[in-house]
């Protein structure tokens, strides 16, 4: 049985190795477009919200008081002043995205803020800031205005201060930061390549036989129907987590720049050895069950095309068990949860990501994979032996 098996599984891959566009196509190719995909992606969302570095906003104020030229000029930031009377010219520049932003200031503006109470009923100085929100240099220089105008307001009326010494406040480690981001995205992302990989290579080795009429000479040979489910399945299986696995390194490599500032410290060294083989082990587990349920729909369909069409439903519920990653609160705790196929490949992933494991529940998702997928060829060794099936035209 044992021989049976890895001749059916050298077929397998012989028949995949050989062909070059195909290794190209499922291997190469994915992590590669990956890579270039969320580096573009995160270049151009960079280029979008960003100002170049060293760039000097183009400012225009009106009635310019003497306090706040100062704090611009310690900032480092250059104000222009103009008169009243230029102050409709310079909003259609602004329009025009020619100038960043225009500031009007109450005249005596210095001493109408110091007079001001705020126990008063008066209403308080009012400062003006016209911006184009079509304008990433513009949005920016309103930025540097507002935060500037805050400076000089906490100037005014300080009572206390917040975080203003060099303590580190914030509690969470660079660990922490990565596991929280690597949880909320990498279940849904490995499900989506996972099963991309398996739909590549399952139809066209199953249904593409049947459409060619070669599964009718393998069935003939003295192996057990099971040895050829067996065979087939674990064959597919090693091909597929190779295009997950590139389709995983090439979302690695662009993950910094597609999360662009936000992931300065952002690396996956946070992760030991024993996550990626926790990790690893969770994979393998979830692409035999994958390989298994789109060989099971593949064996029904009479052709590539209608196989690739029926496995469509599958791919839309292996995605929206992904995303399910993105609003939970880490990993589920229950063991229950880990006996539901696929979805507990994702609370799997999500506990070895967000440092949150469980080492019973990975168990309980592994075996319970292997079990599903006993089950599976079992049933796929059945509808080998069904002619109605297999020989359908």
């Amino acid at each position: 049985m044992k021989s049976n098996i890895l001749t059916i599984m050298k077929k397998e891959l012989i028949r995949f190795f050989s062909d070059k566009r195909m290794v190209i196509t499922v291997l190469l190719f994915p992590g590669l477009m990956i890579f270039l995909m969320y580096s573009f992606m995160g270049d151009a969302m960079t280029n979008m919200y960003t100002v170049d570095e060293g760039y000097t906003s183009s400012i225009c104020v009106v009635n310019l008081p003497k306090s706040i030229e100062y704090i611009a000029s310690e900032s480092g930031i250059t104000l222009t002043s103009i008169d009243n009377s230029e102050l409709e010219a310079n909003k259609e520049k602004l329009k025009q995205k020619e100038i960043d932003i225009c500031v009007v200031f109450p005249s005596n503006f210095d001493s109408a803020v110091s007079l001001y109470s705020a126990s008063s009923e008066e209403p308080a100085p009012n400062v003006e800031i016209f911006y184009n929100t079509t304008s990433t240099k513009s949005q920016s220089a309103y930025d540097s205005m507002t935060s500037l105008l805050d400076t000089y307001e906490n100037m005014m009326i300080n009572k206390f201060d917040i975080n203003k010494t060099d303590t580190i406040y914030d509690v969470a480690s660079e660990k922490d930061a990565a596991g929280s981001i690597f949880a909320s995205m990498m279940p849904m992302l490995l499900m989506m390549f996972l099963f991309s990989g398996c739909m590549s290579i399952a139809p066209e080795s199953i249904a593409g036989e049947k459409e060619r009429g070669t599964i009718a000479t393998l069935l003939v040979t003295p192996i057990k129907r099971s040895e050829l489910a067996i065979g087939k399945i674990f064959a597919l299986a090693i091909i597929a987590l190779l295009s997950g696995i590139s389709s995983t390194i090439g979302t690695l490599l662009s993950l910094p720049k597609l999360m662009g500032a936000a992931t300065d410290s952002l690396s996956t060294n946070v992760y030991a050895t024993t996550d990626y083989l926790l990790l690893g082990v969770v994979i393998m587990s979830t692409v035999l069950l994958l390989i298994t349920l789109i060989s099971i729909i593949s064996t029904f369909a009479k052709t590539v095309k209608e196989a690739t069409t029926a496995v469509m439903p599958l791919m839309i519920i292996v995605m929206l068990i992904g995303i399910t990653a993105m609003f939970g609160d880490g990993a589920k705790t229950e063991m229950y949860f880990y006996l539901i196929p696929l979805y507990n490949t994702v609370q799997s992933m999500t506990g070895i990501f967000s440092f949150e494991l469980v080492p019973v529940n990975i168990l309980v998702s592994v075996v319970s994979n292997l079990i599903y997928t006993g089950i599976g060829t079992f049933v796929l060794t059945k509808m080998f032996n069904s002619e109605q099936i297999i020989f359908t035209k």
